[in-house]
């Protein structure tokens, strides 16, 4: 690793664990040269990449403060699974795999995310997601057969990512996605325990190889209850 890649990666293990907190302020930039044995245009470039990644905030003369940079509550933006996530938050999660064979993908509900989509036969996962012992989000998995293998029942109840790029061998790369509100379905009411008149939160994605092959489709169905997105924007100065 480059030498400010450490001490970025040092210092951000330093504010998840709290040693620096919301608003206070790191050490001086002459400090920070001190501590890691590193040039000020190293240290620099650290810095920069935390306030790029939303974790502090400088001011000229005043330092680099800390600032409150609220994680994703489910991999809405981001390509990360669901298992992923609950290891890296301590969440007490349980999978309930309803089917695992092949479907035909349903190219209309995926036009917005990739308007190139066809319908076709495809590997289909789905799943329901259990958070604390409660039913929390319905994943709905179109994989395509051309890339990805028979998924094995130990993957789809873990992480299908790590089975896809630790066993599978394919780069993940990115995915293009978007957040609708519906009106519960049945199966919604059914496997995540609505009401009748319940609405959810569906996120749709394509995700795409780092070749850009896109090899899978994704419908996860959220409880709207327990749903948060949050964001870090930073506005881009010309």
């Amino acid at each position: 690793m480059r030498k400010y890649d450490v001490i970025y990666q040092d210092l951000k293990d330093k504010i998840e664990a709290e040693i620096y907190v919301t608003g206070s302020l790191l050490p001086s930039e002459r400090t920070l040269q001190e501590m890691y044995q590193a040039s000020r245009d190293t240290v620099r470039k650290a810095l920069q990449l935390l306030k790029d990644d939303g974790f502090i905030q400088s001011q000229k003369g005043k330092g680099s403060t800390v600032i409150n940079r609220q994680e994703y509550v489910f991999p809405v933006s981001g390509v990360v699974s669901y298992a992923e996530l609950a290891k890296e938050f301590h969440l007490q999660t349980r999978t309930v795999i309803l089917a695992n064979h092949f479907a035909t993908l349903p190219a209309k509900s995926f036009k917005d995310v990739d308007p190139h989509v066809t319908t076709k036969q495809m590997r289909f996962l789905k799943r329901v997601r259990y958070l604390k012992g409660e039913p929390d989000i319905i994943d709905i998995d179109y994989l395509d057969p051309k890339v990805v293998p028979p998924i094995p029942e130990s993957a789809a109840k873990d992480s299908l990512y790590a089975y896809l790029e630790g066993q599978v061998g394919l780069t993940i790369a990115y995915a293009t996605k978007e957040i609708t509100v519906e009106t519960a379905t049945e199966e919604d009411r059914r496997y995540l325990k609505l009401p009748q008149a319940a609405v959810v939160v569906v996120v749709r994605s394509c995700s795409s190889l780092v070749d850009t092959t896109k090899f899978q489709y994704t419908e996860s169905r959220h409880r709207a209850d327990r749903f948060k997105f949050h964001d870090f924007a930073r506005r881009m100065r010309p």
